[in-house]
């Protein structure tokens, strides 16, 4: 069965991407051009919706479930759609602004008061929108792991408390860096403005109203008998891989949902807040819908001339940019194994949702096949993306090998030399991410981190002071370097760590600790 599949792989990869005549794209066109991209990109399932003018005009799975059980993707098939989430959680504060629970300029440790950032000004003056604006002064997704990889026992409150051990990358409010665990931060406060938990507000407040009717947030999950299970194809082959438990970190990336409910999403939104048969009926106002897409943190504007776009920045939970003079709306969210992409054109009454389950090829497919789509309806010619995303990603992943490959090729020119593991064997510790402890096994040194457990493996000598480590958990590609530094007898007093690859998700922010031995 496998070699059959890898055959039909490579017979479909040497197709061209068919040759669209750019009106707008057909379903039948969408079918040819997925069909391609699955191969191209190597992934094992998706599903693609699009609606225009207030109705579902396109609404179809393709590909799998899993590939073991051959379960079809349909329009009804779950899937994590990880960041897109943060939009849900600007919703449901806008929903208790309006209520009067809360106000978007509230400073935070009004509603949270053991809440400290790294400064007394910034902890002071940090605002319910800093939550979700990405302007904290602190750098790309830090403190992410907490939650990544999964399986720690990290709480809300050691989130609350950990921002005052960061240190700043940037003025307050002045440069943006994506975060994660402000969101975490953001989702605490709707549960004290609201008093009910996170999941069951957004559940009961925003899913439920607007006929999601398969779709939940975390926890309260209970229907999996249409689950897509995650996929990678690092290796070269789509294999499954273990399904990704969010945890705490529901507010900023934990629902699950599917194309038919994520079209009644992007209906509410490009209804400016309102819903139901007769789209009349206020899930929020116009004024909030306005806020949440209005520029809070500017960005760097794309400089394509194809697009010819001439500002971009954040919102609330929304990229804004335009596009050949048309607004857009969009946001991306990645988990192991499972990738989503929402676009809206709010001139056009477009929006296109499309939602994957493989790593690795997921974004390049939803990248591709959303450019192509919407290039249709702003009157572009075809630009071949499925055929420019490969080069592109090729190009990405020799350099990444070529990295990858060298460190582990100076790792197995330097396996004679001997260590004394004495002088590594240790606890560490940093002070947000908490204990890590360096041991032997089997006359090897290895490293694990007492509150996350997959973060365990062997560490192998790379040179004077450094060792690769190759973790145990390879779900993604994050194998790490550990730095040490001594004391004037060589014993090893602290450790700085980083990732080895290149293109090793941002989530994993080793560079953040700062490990220091104390069972001296």
């Amino acid at each position: 069965m496998r070699k059959k599949t890898a055959l039909l792989i490579s017979l479909f990869l040497t197709c061209i991407a068919p040759s669209i005549t750019f009106a707008q794209l057909s379903s039948s066109q969408i079918d040819s051009l997925v069909a391609v991209a699955l191969l191209k990109f190597k992934v094992a399932g998706t599903a693609i919706a699009i609606v225009k003018d207030g109705k579902v005009i396109h609404s179809k799975g393709y590909g799998v479930s899993d590939i073991n059980t051959k379960i079809a993707v349909n329009e009804n098939t779950n899937f994590q759609i990880a960041s897109n989430t943060k939009a849900f959680t600007t919703t449901a504060l806008a929903i208790l602004e309006e209520e009067g629970k809360i106000k978007w300029t509230d400073k935070v440790i009004a509603h949270i008061p053991e809440f400290k950032m790294y400064d007394d000004y910034v902890t002071k003056n940090f605002n319910i929108q800093d939550l979700l604006t990405h302007r904290s002064g602190l750098a790309l997704g830090v403190g992410d792991l907490m939650f990544f990889p999964d399986g720690s026992d990290f709480t809300i409150k050691d989130v609350v408390s950990c921002f005052q051990y960061f240190k700043p990358v940037s003025a307050f409010r002045t440069k943006f860096d994506y975060d994660n665990l402000l969101y975490m931060v953001a989702g605490e406060v709707i549960t004290r403005a609201s008093g009910m938990s996170y999941e069951l507000f957004v559940q009961k407040r925003i899913i439920e109203p607007l006929q999601m009717n398969n779709s939940f947030v975390g926890y309260l999950q209970q229907d999996k008998s249409n689950l897509a299970t995650p996929h990678s194809s690092e290796s070269g082959n789509i294999k499954t891989i273990d399904s990704y438990d969010i945890g705490m970190a529901d507010a900023a990336g934990g629902i699950f949902s599917n194309v038919a409910d994520m079209s009644k999403w992007m209906m509410l939104l490009l209804n400016k807040g309102k819903y139901g048969i007769d789209l009349k009926t206020p899930l929020f106002s116009l004024k909030n819908h306005r806020e949440m897409w209005r520029i809070h943190t500017v960005l760097k504007t794309n400089q394509n001339p194809r697009y010819n776009s001439h500002f971009n920045g954040y919102g609330l939970g929304w990229v804004l940019t335009d596009v050949v003079g048309k607004f857009k709306v969009s946001h991306t969210g990645g988990l192991p194994g499972m990738l989503s992409i929402v676009t809206m054109y709010p001139d056009l009454n477009l929006g296109i949702v499309i939602l994957t389950n493989t790593e690795n090829g997921g974004e390049a497919l939803f990248s591709s096949i959303t450019n192509t789509i919407a290039d249709s309806y702003l009157g572009l010619d075809d630009n071949a993306w499925i055929d420019k995303m490969v080069s592109w990603r090729n190009d990405d992943k020799n350099e990444e090998d070529s990295i990858t490959k060298k460190t582990w090729e100076k790792v197995e020119l330097e396996k004679n030399y001997k260590v004394k593991n004495e002088n590594f064997i240790g606890i560490y510790q940093d002070k947000w991410f908490g204990k890590v402890e360096v041991f032997e096994k089997n006359k090897q040194l290895w490293i694990k981190c007492y509150r996350s457990p997959k973060l365990n493996g062997p560490m192998a000598f790379y040179n004077e002071n450094t060792f690769a480590i190759k973790w145990e958990y390879q779900a993604m590609n994050c194998d790490a370097f550990a730095v040490f530094s001594f004391d004037k007898t060589s014993k090893a007093q602290s450790i700085k760590m980083k990732g080895i690859s290149p293109n090793i998700d941002f989530s994993f922010d080793f560079q953040d600790l700062d490990l220091i031995r104390i069972d001296k």
